[in-house]
C-alpha cells in the first residue's frame, strides 16, 4: 500500500471555494488561504442563527497504547461513509502541534485513504494558529517580566508618576504564566530567566521559570472554548498571570496586555476549512492535548458545523477517560451542548496490549505474537473494553463500537470481539460495527456509518457528571471515583493549600481539568486493563480562570514533553523536487 503522503498526493482535490459553496458557507464568509483551506469567519453563524442544529457524534476509544488504535482515521473515515449513505456531513477536529508531529507520533491527518487534505498543509504550520497562541503567549510573559524589571528599577512611586500607572507590585515568586513553545524539549521545562553579567541589571531581574508546550497553553483552551470574539477578549482578560506582594491577583487585564494578546489571536478564531480525500468538508480548529489540558477542537467549528450538516463529527484525544471526559464535563457545559452519540475505537491487538501480557513502550520493537490470535489476551483485554463503553454510557449516550480492523486481524477474532459487545447489557444502547477506513475509505466505513445513524435516532439522555454549582473538591472526587473508578483522591499538602487558596478567592463554580497519563485509567501508565480501587493522587492545582476550570496535575504528568531516543523529525526531509517525504 502506498504510504499516507502518497495517496494523499495523488488524490485530485477539489479547490476549497467549491466545498465551502456545496457545504453552505458563501464566499463573505470566508478568508482564503491559498486554492485549498480557508478561514471561516464566526459571524456565519449570525446568519445560520435560525436554522436547526444536526447531530454531534463524539469519536473516542480504549485506552490508547503504543500501536495507535485509529480514532482520527475512524473519525474521518465515518465523516466520508456518512456521506457514502447520503448524510450532508461536516467533520471537526483539532489542530496538529509540531511536537507530537516532530517527537513519536507523527502526523494527526489521519491516514490511508481517510485522511484531511493536504495532509502536509495540516500537519506542518496550517495556518499558524499554533504560532499565534504560542506569540500571544509569551507577549504576556514578557510583559509581566518588563513590569517587574521598571517597578523595580524605579520603585513604586516614581513607576507610578513617569508612567501614570497604578503599579503592580508583582510578587517575583508567584508569577504563574510560563512560557511556551510548539516542540518537545524536556530541557526547558526549568529554566532560570534575568541572567545578568555582575553588577547590572539591564537583562531583567534573576528568577526561576519555564516552558510549557504551546497546547498545554491557557490560550489554546480559551480558543478551543470561546463562543465568539468579545468571549475570548473578556477570557483572555481574566488571565491570572501572577500574584502580587499581597497574594492578589494579577490578571492580563491588569497588565494592559489581554488587548494585543487578543489581537494577535483575532485571525486564529477562525476554524480553518479543509477536505478529506473523499471531499467531506473538515473544519481543524484549536489543539489542546487531552492528558495536559482539555482534548478537544473548538466549541465555535462545533457550532458552524452543527448549523450547515446533518452530521457532525468529532473526536475526544486519547481514550474515553481523557477526551471524552473532558468534552462531557467541561466543553458542554461551556457550550450547553452535549453530543448524541458515542463512537468507541478498539482495535484486536489494541485491546491484547491492554490485557496487561504484553511489555509495550513507545518507541521499542513490536513483539510479532500480539498481531496473531491469542484467545486469552484478547479475554483480557476486552475488561478495558467494557469500561469504556460503560464509562461513555455513564453520560447518557448511545455508543457505537468502531472495531478498526488491521490487515493482520483475523475474521474469527473479529467474530469473536463482535459477539463479545454483542453478549454484554451495558445500559445503553450499543451496537458494534468492524471499520476498514484506512485501506477502503467511506466505503469501509458504511456499516459503522448506518450504525451510527441508527444510534442517533435514540435519544441521549445527556449529563455531565458534575453541576459546576459544586465544590471543586466534589468535583475533584467525582471525576476520580464516577469517571475513573478509584476510591478516591490523595491531595498533596501543596494542593491542599491551592485548593484552600482557590475557595478563597472565589474559584469553586470552575470545571476541574485533570492531567495524567493517557495510558492507563490510572495516574500510572503501567497499570492496564480496567482497574478499580486505587487513589488518584493530585499534586498540584493551576487556576486557568479565563478558560474556565483548575487544572490538577496527578502522578508524574508533564506539560512539556520530551523527545525519544529516535524522533519521528529523523524520517522527515524534502526530496530533489522539493516535496516533504517521510511525514505519515
Amino acid at each position: 500500500m502506498k504510504s499516507d503522503i502518497q495517496i494523499c498526493r495523488d488524490t485530485l482535490l477539489t479547490p476549497i471555494d467549491q466545498i465551502a459553496q456545496v457545504t453552505g458557507i458563501k464566499p463573505e464568509d470566508l478568508t482564503p488561504q491559498g486554492s485549498l483551506k480557508a478561514k471561516v469567519k464566526p459571524s456565519i453563524l449570525k446568519r445560520l442563527a435560525d436554522k436547526p442544529e444536526g447531530k454531534l457524534v463524539l469519536v473516542t476509544a480504549i485506552t490508547p497504547t503504543p500501536l495507535g488504535e485509529g480514532k482520527t482515521v475512524t473519525t474521518i473515515g465515518l465523516s466520508q461513509g456518512l456521506a457514502k449513505v447520503g448524510k450532508k456531513v461536516i467533520a471537526c477536529i483539532r489542530q496538529p502541534s509540531m511536537g507530537p508531529v516532530f517527537g513519536v507520533k507523527g502526523g494527526a491527518a489521519g491516514g490511508g485513504y481517510s485522511q484531511v487534505a493536504p495532509m502536509e498543509k495540516l500537519n506542518l504550520h496550517l495556518t499558524g494558529d499554533i504560532h499565534a497562541v504560542t506569540a500571544a503567549h509569551n507577549l504576556a510573559a514578557a510583559a509581566i517580566d518588563a513590569r517587574l524589571y521598571h517597578e523595580e528599577r524605579h520603585g513604586y512611586e516614581q513607576f507610578a508618576r513617569r508612567t501614570e500607572l497604578t503599579p503592580l507590585r508583582i510578587d517575583i515568586n508567584r508569577i504563574v504564566w510560563k512560557r511556551v513553545m510548539d516542540h518537545n524539549d524536556r530541557a526547558l521545562r526549568k529554566i532560570t530567566v534575568g541572567l545578568n553579567e555582575p553588577g547590572k541589571t539591564i537583562n531583567g531581574l534573576e528568577r526561576e521559570d519555564g516552558f510549557d508546550i504551546s497546547a498545554a497553553s491557557e490560550l489554546m483552551a480559551i480558543l478551543a472554548l470561546s463562543r465568539d470574539l468579545a468571549d475570548m477578549r473578556a477570557r483572555i482578560g481574566r488571565i491570572v498571570l501572577a500574584y502580587n506582594i499581597d497574594g492578589q491577583a494579577i490578571t492580563a487585564d491588569d497588565l494592559h496586555v489581554a488587548g494585543a494578546m487578543a489581537v494577535t489571536l483575532c485571525e486564529a478564531i477562525e476554524p480553518t476549512l479543509m477536505q478529506t480525500l473523499e471531499g467531506v468538508p473538515t473544519l481543524i480548529h484549536a489543539g489542546p492535548f487531552a492528558n495536559i489540558a482539555h482534548g478537544n477542537s473548538s466549541i465555535i467549528a462545533d457550532r458552524i458545523a452543527l448549523k450547515l450538516s446533518e452530521f457532525t463529527v468529532t473526536e475526544g484525544g486519547f481514550g474515553s477517560d481523557m477526551g471524552l471526559e473532558k468534552a462531557c464535563n467541561i466543553k458542554a457545559q461551556q457550550a450547553e451542548r452535549g453530543p448524541d452519540c458515542a463512537v468507541m475505537v478498539a482495535t484486536l491487538r489494541g485491546l491484547k496490549a491492554n490485557s496487561g501480557l504484553y511489555d509495550l513502550r513507545p518507541g521499542q520493537p513490536l513483539p510479532e505474537a500480539i498481531f496473531a490470535p491469542d484467545e486469552k489476551a484478547l479475554v483480557a483485554g476486552f475488561e478495558n473494553l467494557k469500561w469504556h463503553i460503560r464509562n461513555a454510557a455513564k453520560y447518557g449516550l448511545p455508543v457505537v463500537v468502531a472495531i478498526n480492523r488491521f490487515p493482520q486481524d483475523s475474521d474469527a477474532e473479529l467474530a469473536q470481539l463482535k459477539a463479545m459487545v454483542n453478549a454484554q447489557d451495558f445500559g445503553t444502547y450499543v451496537d458494534v460495527a468492524i471499520s476498514e477506513a484506512f485501506g477502503k475509505g467511506g466505503d469501509g466505513a458504511i456499516a459503522l456509518a448506518r450504525a451510527v445513524v441508527t444510534a442517533c435516532e435514540t435519544p441521549a439522555d445527556f449529563k455531565p457528571l458534575y453541576s459546576l454549582s459544586q465544590t471543586l473538591e466534589e468535583k475533584l472526587m467525582t471525576v476520580a471515583e464516577v469517571g475513573y473508578g478509584s476510591q478516591g483522591i490523595e491531595l498533596s499538602e501543596r494542593a491542599k493549600q491551592q485548593l484552600a487558596e482557590l475557595k478563597a478567592q472565589g474559584h469553586d463554580n470552575l470545571a476541574v481539568c485533570l492531567a495524567k497519563t493517557p495510558l492507563s485509567i490510572t495516574h500510572d501508565p503501567s497499570v492496564k486493563g480496567a482497574p478499580r480501587g486505587f487513589l488518584l493522587p493530585v499534586r498540584e492545582l493551576k487556576l486557568c480562570a479565563g478558560a474556565g476550570f483548575v487544572y490538577a496535575l496527578c502522578g508524574n504528568v508533564m506539560t512539556m514533553p520530551g523527545l525519544p531516543e529516535k524522533p519521528a523529525y529523523m524520517a522527515l526531509d524534502l526530496d530533489d523536487n522539493g516535496n516533504i517525504v517521510g511525514l505519515s
